[in-house]
C-alpha cells in the first residue's frame, strides 16, 4: 500500500536556504527470532528548510527509529532518505542529535563538552569564539567553566543543544530532549528551543510523548502508528499543519481542540482527561 507525498506547507515561508528532507517510500524492518518485525513502513514524507516537525505515536511505532534514520545512525530496509537533494550518509555532518540524557563527559567542563561538537580541525580561536557564543545563546556563559555534576539538569540539557549546534546542523534531531526534566523546566526549555531556532533556524525534528509541546513547538505534528501486525500500511497515521505563529499563547482554544484530536488518535479518552482537570 503506497502513501501519498506529504509535502511542507508552501504558503509557510522557509526560515533556511538548506535542511530540506526527503524520505521516500522509507521502512525498517528488524530481524528477531520470531521472524522479521517491521518497525516502519512506507514513509513518505518532504520537511521544508527551517520547518519545525514534530513526531508522536504509540510505543513501538517507530519514532526513535524514523530519528536514527534521519541521523545516519542506521540505514532504511526500503527507501530512501535524503537531505538537500542528496543521498544521507553515514553518520552524516549535516545532522545533529540530542538525546533526553545529556550525554555530557564528567570530566570536562560545559565549555569543554560544548566544543566536543565543533568540526575536527577548527582554529583554536575560532573554537573559543563559537563556544562562547553558542553559551551565550543557551544562557550558560556564566557556568562555561562548571563540571556537569555541578550544574542542574535543565543547565545540562542546554549544553547539549549548545553542543549539537556547534556543528551547524542543517538538520537537528531530538529525541524527548526535555523528558526528563521538570514540569518548569521543560516549559523554559520549550521556549529556549524557540529562542535557538529563531537565531539559527535549522531544520528540527522533534520526538516527543508530550502532545501539548509538539502542537506548542511545532509547524506540523506527525502521528505515526504502530505496524507490527500490519505490515502492509503506511506508518504515517495523520500530520496536521498548526495554526499560528510561533510562539503561540498555550491557552489557545485552537490549540485545545487539536489536542483532543492527537489524544484520540493515541488512544487516549479525553473525556477522562478533561473530568480530571476540571476537579
Amino acid at each position: 500500500m503506497s502513501a501519498t507525498l506529504i509535502a511542507a506547507d508552501p504558503a509557510r515561508p522557509a526560515a533556511a536556504s538548506r535542511g530540506a528532507v526527503q524520505l521516500s517510500g522509507v521502512g525498517r524492518t528488524f530481524a528477531t527470532a520470531q521472524g522479521p518485525c517491521p518497525v516502519l513502513g512506507d514513509v513518505e514524507l518532504e520537511i521544508a528548510p527551517g520547518e519545525i516537525i514534530a513526531v508522536v505515536g504509540p510505543s513501538g511505532c517507530g519514532k526513535s527509529t524514523l530519528l536514527r534514520l534521519l541521523a545516519g545512525l542506521d540505514t532504511p530496509t526500503a527507501g530512501s532518505v535524503g537531505i538537500d537533494g542528496s543521498p544521507l550518509r553515514d553518520t552524516d555532518d549535516r545532522t545533529a542529535v540530542a538525546f533526553q540524557e545529556p550525554r555530557l563527559l564528567p570530566w570536562r567542563t560545559v565549555a569543554q563538552n560544548v566544543a566536543l561538537g565543533l568540526p575536527r580541525g577548527t582554529g583554536r580561536v575560532d573554537v573559543q569564539n563559537r563556544v562562547a557564543e553558542l553559551l551565550e545563546l543557551v544562557g550558560l556563559t556564566a557556568a562555561a567553566d562548571r563540571r556537569p555534576r555541578e550544574v542542574s539538569g535543565g543547565m545540562a540539557q542546554r549544553a547539549s543543544l549548545a553542543r549539537a549546534l556547534a556543528r551547524g546542523p542543517e538538520v537537528l534531531l531530538l529525541d524527548e530532549p526535555f523528558g526528563a526534566l521538570d514540569a518548569l523546566t521543560r516549559l523554559r526549555m520549550q521556549d529556549l528551543l524557540l529562542d535557538i531556532h529563531a537565531a539559527e533556524p535549522t531544520t528540527v525534528v522533534l520526538v516527543t510523548h508530550d502532545v501539548e509541546e509538539a502542537l506548542y513547538l511545532a509547524d506540523r505534528v506527525l502521528q505515526l502508528r504502530a505496524i507490527a501486525t500490519d505490515p502492509g500500511t503506511s506508518s504515517i497515521a495523520r500530520v496536521i499543519d498548526v495554526p499560528g505563529i510561533r510562539p503561540r499563547d498555550r491557552a489557545d482554544h485552537a490549540l485545545t481542540d487539536l489536542r483532543a484530536e492527537l489524544l484520540e488518535g493515541l488512544g487516549v479518552t479525553t473525556s477522562h482527561l478533561t473530568s480530571q482537570e476540571n476537579r
